[in-house]
């Protein structure tokens, strides 16, 4: 009875909307920006960290996915630790983790290290946002509560993401590509001292055992499939026999964690209509927006001779939205439906997609126009959808494996974003019409996912 009576005393603390929990909320975005700031700062230095080590240009794509392949295999075992020892500890071990591998990306002194330590630093943002994000569906069970956090969570995502590329020309150009990675101690110093103050630890009493074999099969799997589109332009051979092979490789993970009497990663989460169009929809945002992200500096300085501060400042119409567009994608929710909301921000990145791809076909006037036209779009778009999307997975899975549902969101959208590392058929501009092309393709089936799921959003409110 006493626990029972604790249980609902904390429900009624944690469902109150104050400046306390307004505080919880922040802190926890604030780790997830961390790792979104370190995707988009890091795009617009690409150049430089390729001279700077050694790397050659068609394997600038590794500065990314060696993050993204890491972060992807590890968000199963960090969900399951999560959910068995607790939200905050993998918050926090996290959080220690990103600190030092940003540490030793600032570091490194060659191409082997630098990239061991970026893979290293993938690993560590997947314990910090499965963490935090697991968090949120803990410390605010209320529905309501919950979608105003994610919302806070989803504008701190978003300042990362808008200032990302600003940042990262801005830094990479006064002080040197090392200092986007030095800049990351200091804010998780300041996680450190917050957390513990304002996050209650939370956990599940399970004994359901951690897959590594699992997880090898997964991470060698994910490793062949991005290294086999990298060769696409290349030997289309190998490419065929990498995705083939990737793709054997997932189904023997699936066909291996159906089989076991308590899965790492529960097949029961996909089991639902609901959760199949909610997956489809972050892979197709990802695609429609953040694989479009990653090449937009590399097009602007292409197409229109820019520098990198210059296309790092032009790129701020994709990314600004997220500053301002989420609060009101949270109002939009509980009036349209979840159905309808996301429809309409696939169509906005669809159409997004398309203006970018004809800009790298039009004379240089027009270009121009559509380029902005289409960072726009697709940036509001995105901005509707991103914060809600995290909101949706959480309503729709079970609150006692809110870890895993937490890593399935991710895992979904790091699916679509390793098409980022599609390169284009060639680097004049016209090379990228068929990137941004298939982009806004992804944005459109991703409308059609929208009819698998609920008319009503699950109370999703602004914060």
């Amino acid at each position: 009875m006493l626990t029972h009576a604790k249980a609902m005393e904390d429900a009624a603390e944690h469902q109150a909307w104050n400046g306390r929990t307004r505080l919880i909320a922040g802190t926890i975005g604030l780790a997830a920006a961390l790792t979104n700031f370190d995707v988009t700062s890091v795009v617009v230095v690409l150049p430089s960290i390729g001279t700077s080590l050694d790397i050659h240009v068609a394997s600038w794509a590794w500065i990314i996915d060696a993050y993204s392949i890491a972060f992807t295999a590890t968000l199963l075992v960090a969900g399951a630790l999560a959910d068995r020892f607790g939200r905050r500890r993998t918050l926090l071990m996290g959080n220690a983790g990103f600190l030092v591998t940003s540490l030793a990306c600032g570091l490194a002194w060659n191409s082997a290290l630098f990239l061991a330590a970026r893979a290293a630093q993938g690993a560590a943002a997947a314990f910090l946002v499965t963490g935090g994000f697991a968090s949120i569906a803990t410390a605010f069970p209320a529905p309501e509560g919950r979608a105003r956090a994610f919302g806070i969570a989803g504008v701190a995502s978003g300042v990362a993401m808008a200032l990302g590329p600003s940042l990262g020309g801005l830094i990479g150009s006064e002080l040197g590509w090392r200092w986007i990675f030095l800049v990351n101690l200091p804010v998780c110093v300041l996680i450190t001292l917050l957390v513990p103050r304002l996050v209650a630890e939370r956990r599940d009493s399970t004994d359901k055992p951690l897959d590594l074999h699992g997880v090898a099969i997964l991470t060698l799997a994910l490793g062949l499939i991005i290294q086999a589109i990298l060769e696409a332009r290349h030997a289309p051979i190998r490419m065929a026999i990498g995705l083939a092979v990737g793709a054997g490789l997932v189904a023997w993970f699936a066909l291996r964690q159906h089989r076991q009497s308590q899965p790492m990663l529960d097949p029961a989460i996909f089991a639902s209509r609901s959760m199949i169009g909610v997956t489809a929809l972050l892979m197709a945002v990802s695609v429609g927006y953040w694989a479009v992200l990653v090449y937009l500096p590399l097009f602007l300085g292409t197409a229109f001779g820019w520098t990198t501060e210059a296309a790092g400042l032009a790129m701020l119409t994709a990314t600004l939205p997220m500053l301002v567009v989420p609060p009101f994608g949270g109002r939009l929710a509980p009036r349209l439906g979840w159905r309808r909301l996301f429809a309409a921000a696939l169509a906005l990145i669809a159409i997004g997609g398309a203006a970018l791809a004809l800009s790298a076909l039009v004379d240089l006037v027009s270009a121009r126009a559509f380029a902005f036209a289409g960072m726009a779009l697709i940036g509001i778009g995105a901005a509707m959808s991103h914060p809600q999307l995290s909101g949706a997975v959480i309503a729709l899975a079970p609150l006692e494996t809110s870890g895993m549902a937490s890593a399935l969101t991710v895992i979904a959208r790091q699916a679509g974003f390793a098409l980022g590392a599609l390169t284009p058929t060639t680097f004049a501009v016209t090379g990228f019409a068929w990137l941004f092309g298939a982009a806004a393709g992804a944005a459109s089936c991703g409308m059609l996912a929208c009819c698998l799921l609920p008319s009503t959003a699950g109370g999703s409110i602004a914060p």
